[in-house]
């Protein structure tokens, strides 16, 4: 039941065709086998069958609850839950007192009937977009298990709960493609939306400029509902766009370089199946994108961000961190006032630059990874290999961040096949347009 959408396990539930129970009860089965001890770190069992039972008792005395009631989800390690210490999947932070409340966005979740049954294991604080951690382990991919391959970060263990049935959906968080680059490794759809809509207090942070909060889940449909209920609303899904009426700018430039076969054969039958159902592909050199590499060298915002929060940490318990991750906090500390001011003028200048070049378009289009799922051994004290894969990995996805637009990552692969995500980014706080052409698109392909 749990690989099915929010929309058909609600309806099995309303219908009596399963409880809350049996659903948690499965949860906690495939959460205690295979991948499940490496993606949860802490698991909530009792509490999560405790809310199962009352939400299942209210159903049985004919009592209103809400749609979602009862659903099984997960959370990532860097979102505080009362009671519960937050480390950001860090040694660093695991001496810190529990959460006096829950973040905001669990709140919302709570509110709306989810059941909680797990924190979800994930890149230290955050950053990286590979999905490895050298402290609690790093779970694997669900496509060829046999050879091990990572799972895309830094939602890692989020994105396999959900693929492993452990989960309907899980919450996480996208800086330069958190949400969306474990989606694709992981076959799911993954969200990121326009930095504003979604409250960030109490999360732990890694860039105030560029994190997001959003959902990681089976389809469209169920990540349109989950991110209206973080944005404050009570879970509306979006109607599907019809084809014919969509048009989509495909960047000649920059998110090509690097795509491997897979990835380029995935693209191309979309591409077909999209332009065969009537949608339109404008294929344009966007010159804007070939200036984020300059822009970022230095570690741009994220860096400068995060070491603004770290620096007190880093004196304090520096000898715990992942080296891969401190490392690049540290470059922060060379960013200069004036280099952060110059970079703020350059993202506001490419943010109007590249509206103009989309009027007419409802998206960009592009692969949300221009690669398949590497294999984890290819980083076994390999630092080269980390740095190179984990910056083409962020590039694409992080483009959405640095615009500050709403993006979205869904399957295009065929069954059977590795999975491969196609990528669509929209206008800065046009998230609900989004979520419409992403339902259209995503009936295409499924089609």
């Amino acid at each position: 039941m749990l690989d099915q959408g929010l929309a058909a396990i609600a309806a099995a539930l309303a219908a009596g065709e399963t409880t809350s129970a049996e659903l948690v009860e499965a949860s906690l089965e495939a959460a205690r086998r295979d991948q499940g001890p490496t993606a949860i770190m802490t698991l909530h069992a009792a509490r999560a069958q405790a809310e199962a039972a009352a939400i299942d008792a209210m159903r049985k005395a004919g009592r209103e609850v809400r749609p979602l009631a009862g659903i099984p989800f997960t959370i990532k390690d860097l979102f505080d839950e009362q009671g519960h210490v937050t480390t950001a999947g860090s040694r660093a932070l695991s001496d810190s007192a529990p959460a006096d409340v829950d973040a905001p966005t669990v709140t919302r979740l709570r509110r709306a009937g989810l059941v909680i049954i797990g924190r979800t294991v994930m890149t230290e604080f955050a950053y990286s977009g590979l999905g490895l951690n050298p402290h609690y382990g790093t779970p694997l991919s669900p496509w060829d298990r046999q050879t091990g391959r990572i799972p895309g970060g830094s939602t890692s263990g989020g994105a396999v709960s959900v693929a492993d049935g452990m989960a309907a959906a899980t919450l996480g968080t996208d800086t330069g493609g958190s949400c969306r680059i474990p989606a694709a490794f992981c076959g799911l759809t993954g969200f990121k939306p326009t930095q504003a809509r979604v409250p960030l207090t109490g999360a732990t942070p890694l860039s105030h400029s560029l994190d997001s909060i959003g959902p990681l889940a089976r389809d469209v449909n169920c990540c349109a509902t989950l991110d209206d209920i973080l944005a404050g609303g009570a879970g509306k899904p979006e109607l599907a766009r019809d084809p014919r009426s969509m048009t989509f700018l495909a960047p000649t430039n920059y998110v090509l370089d690097g795509m491997d076969d897979t990835v380029a054969a995935a693209m191309d039958g979309a591409r077909r199946r999209l332009t065969d159902a009537g949608a339109r592909i404008v294929d344009m050199h966007l010159p804007e994108l070939d200036e984020l590499p300059g822009l970022n060298a230095a570690g741009g915002f994220a860096a400068a961000d995060s070491f603004a929060w770290h620096r007190g940490l880093i004196e304090r318990r520096g000898e715990t961190y992942d080296r891969r991750v401190i490392g690049r906090i540290q470059r922060g500390a060379a960013i200069s006032a004036a280099d952060y001011i110059d970079l703020m003028q350059a993202r506001q200048a490419m943010m109007q630059s590249v509206a103009l070049a989309m009027r007419g378009c409802d998206a960009i289009l592009t692969p949300t990874v221009p690669i398949m799922a590497p294999p984890l051994s290819t980083f076994d004290g390999d630092d080269d290999a980390y740095t190179t894969l984990n910056l083409l990995c962020l590039r694409n996805p992080s483009i959405g961040n640095f615009l500050n637009c709403p993006s979205i990552s869904l399957p295009c692969h065929r069954p059977g096949e590795a999975p491969v995500g196609l990528m669509l980014t929209g206008m800065q706080n046009h998230d609900r347009v989004l979520f419409q052409v992403a339902a259209g698109v995503e009936a295409v392909l499924r089609g």
